[in-house]
């Protein structure tokens, strides 16, 4: 092939050099990258607005609940929170290239932090008085601004709001190696009798499901087709390479760091339920198969929303393809390869990770090899990635 490849770039160079003009090849590719352009788009617009359209179903649910705790409203709750997880998950590929979810205010850290620690929020098993509700001195109000004040206040995992709070407060602490945690209903119930402050943990409840919905709208609305001057109108004018930057980036760097490294390995490693993302409701298997299902999405260019309607249209592989087919080919088995071992990782992930199941591993090995596929290809569009 070198030989081959070599006699044809001394052919080509003594052609050209008989021509005293010759003109610029037009890049055949400049069309198929805006009308990737589009489709990135719209499929960002159409998750979020899943997303957001999910989290306003499960504040009904909780609102509900609230109004009147019973053990069917507790359950209707939690398969509202299961339901909403789905689009957001593949949202999270749209993470990593400064935009709406991540610029100030930095939407994300208050939608979907983790991991977290249970007795900054609420009781616990040996510590009955503990978090934000149990603490009437430092907390007399419950509110939007002291959680917002307190999400991730002295540390990390001192999370106070998003997805993960609102399923520690429906599902409890999880000390079970079959299933998810097993919160009675009777902990949001006057006179209950399982547990104090029972008011104030409905409040919370309460209060953090509306701000999810709230931060999700704004995030929402930057991607908005009919919004004026909001972050997607600012994205079509981005020139290509700047487009390429971002859809690589973001791609390649949740492949190898964060799906293949945080949220797959270091629980690998550590054995840790505390590890895993959504280890209150034993979900952390669809959190991990929707994350690279959202990179097959952007990538290939079909998203299937909510309704069951299909968004797609030119993408990231066409362009690959349209230059280098064989890399087109290559990065969409990758893929997809990927999406199917993440569905063979055995449910509950805590206990998988405590078994140090294989499949785990090769999820790993074969995102790293997915994100560092993509640095390659990125490459050869004058794009440089680093993970």
């Amino acid at each position: 092939m070198k030989k081959t490849f070599i006699f044809f770039t001394i052919a080509t160079i003594s052609l050209v050099s008989c021509k005293k003009e010759d003109p610029k090849p037009m890049d055949l590719s400049a069309p198929f990258k805006a009308q990737a352009k589009e489709t990135y788009t719209k499929i960002a617009w159409a998750v979020y607005e899943d997303s957001y359209l999910t989290a306003v179903t499960l504040k009904s649910k909780v609102d509900a609940f609230v109004a009147n705790p019973t053990a069917q409203g507790l359950e209707e709750a939690k398969q509202a929170w299961l339901d909403a997880r789905e689009p957001y998950g593949q949202s999270e590929v749209f993470r990593f290239t400064d935009g709406p979810i991540d610029v100030d205010p930095g939407y994300e850290g208050y939608i979907n932090s983790w991991p977290l620690d249970e007795s900054f929020i609420d009781y616990v098993q040996g510590n009955p008085t503990s978090g934000i509700i149990n603490d009437l001195v430092n907390f007399p109000v419950i509110d939007k601004a002291t959680l917002i004040n307190q999400n991730q206040n002295g540390s990390e995992t001192n999370i106070a709001t998003g997805y993960h709070a609102i399923e520690f407060l429906l599902w409890g602490q999880d000390f079970s190696a079959s299933g998810p945690g097993n919160r009675n209903f009777l902990d949001f119930k006057d006179g209950g009798g399982t547990a104090t402050n029972e008011d104030r943990r409905r409040a919370y409840l309460s209060v953090c499901t509306e701000l999810l919905v709230d931060m999700l709208e704004a995030v929402k609305d930057q991607w908005d087709p009919n919004g004026s001057g909001n972050y997607r109108a600012n994205f079509l004018t981005l020139s290509d390479d700047a487009f390429l930057q971002k859809i690589f980036g973001q791609t390649a760097v949740l492949s190898h760091n964060e799906l293949a490294g945080e949220r797959l390995y270091v629980a690998y490693e550590n054995g840790n339920q505390e590890d895993e993302q959504s280890c209150f409701s034993d979900n952390t298997h669809r959190d991990i198969i929707l994350d690279a299902q959202g990179i097959q999405n952007l990538i290939e260019g079909n998203y299937k929303r909510v309704d069951g309607s299909i968004v797609s249209g030119t993408s990231l592989y066409h362009v690959i393809a349209l230059s280098f087919s064989d890399d087109a080919t290559s990065i969409k088995t990758m893929i997809d390869g990927s999406v199917t071992l993440a569905e063979s990782i055995p449910a509950p992930f805590d206990q998988a990770i405590i078994n140090q199941d294989a499949s785990i591993l090769s999820t790993v090995h074969n995102l790293q090899d997915q994100g560092e596929k993509l640095v390659t290809i990125a490459a050869k569009f004058n794009i440089t990635i680093t993970l």
